[in-house]
């Protein structure tokens, strides 16, 4: 990135903030005539205007929208290859940042202890926990080189790879005659008090199921949200509600009067992927992906059937 351009982004980013030459030109250290030159050089240099301004105020455009989520990016990669470098010549570790869902399969993240790339002897994987949507931004934001996601939403800029795919289970009182069965079905929840997600955590997920229960005519009595399937224990263990949770969530909650069963409806298979930017061109994120599928690929099928069992078992 050459100073020219360095300044131009920072100039940017100032009015965009602050929505007005003074106060950008002073948060920059600059006069406000050199600021407006910047500005102006920048647009001419570019062959459109970023800002709407007349002599009382400054807008932000389209056009200067895009050009401000690239110039972030753009200086987020920079100070993350300044870093590299420094690291390089310490002789740090490689780093790779890895996302996941805190209510990702467990499987899935102990996969990634066993993963050992040639050409990255001194590799370090440092893994956050995010929900999904959120996961998704910091893979777009270049904040994350890697994302395991369930159910991300589709985007032209990801590069998605299917890695697993699971059934919602639902958690009920022991005492419920729903257990008597080794499965439940959609309809036979319908007048139950539901426990879901809170939308916020995944909105595509969530109106997924609520628009699949309506299109079948099938209407929960009450709906309560929760953010943690702990929460829904008292309510579950009580019989006034019965709980949609993951199989993580079902490992957590089939104890002590609670039994999971898998729900049976093709309609609400929650699919997994790992999830990179399209235009991620980095060797080791693709030596990453290809290694983690070739250790995943052999029994998808048993990998399910044993997690089925597990929380069968607990139930």
């Amino acid at each position: 990135m050459t100073q020219n351009e360095t300044k131009f982004m920072d100039s940017a980013m100032a009015l965009a903030e602050t929505l007005h030459f003074t106060k950008a030109a002073r948060r920059l250290r600059i006069s406000q005539p050199q600021l407006t030159k910047n500005i102006q050089e920048l647009e001419d240099t570019l062959g459109v205007r970023l800002f709407d301004r007349d002599r009382k105020t400054v807008v932000l455009n389209y056009a200067g929208r895009a050009y401000l989520e690239q110039a972030k990016l753009s200086i987020m990669y920079a100070e993350r290859a300044f870093q590299a470098a420094k690291e390089a010549v310490r002789e740090a570790d490689t780093a790779l940042h890895i996302g996941r869902s805190p209510y990702t399969d467990p499987f899935l993240i102990s996969m990634l202890d066993s993963i050992q790339l040639p050409l990255y002897t001194r590799l370090r994987i440092e893994i956050s926990s995010h929900y999904s949507c959120e996961l998704i931004d910091e893979i777009l934001a270049g904040a994350l080189d890697v994302a395991i996601a369930t159910e991300p939403p589709e985007s032209p800029l990801l590069t998605t790879v299917q890695i697993a795919e699971l059934p919602f289970y639902i958690a009920m009182s022991r005492r419920d005659k729903l257990a008597a069965g080794p499965t439940v079905t959609l309809e036979a929840l319908s007048n139950y008090c539901w426990i879901l997600f809170a939308r916020r955590l995944h909105p595509p997920l969530y109106d997924h199921v609520l628009h699949l229960a309506q299109d079948r005519k099938i209407a929960p009595k009450k709906i309560r949200h929760i953010t943690a399937p702990e929460e829904a224990f008292p309510l579950v263990e009580a019989g006034q509600c019965i709980a949609f949770v993951v199989k993580t969530g079902a490992l957590l909650l089939a104890r002590n009067g609670v039994t999971v069963r898998p729900l049976e409806e093709p309609g609400l298979k929650l699919k997994t992927y790992l999830v990179s930017r399209a235009d991620n061109e980095s060797k080791l994120v693709s030596e990453f992906v290809r290694t983690y599928m070739r250790k995943l690929s052999p029994p998808k099928k048993d990998v399910q059937s044993v997690s089925l069992t597990a929380v069968r078992r607990m139930a």
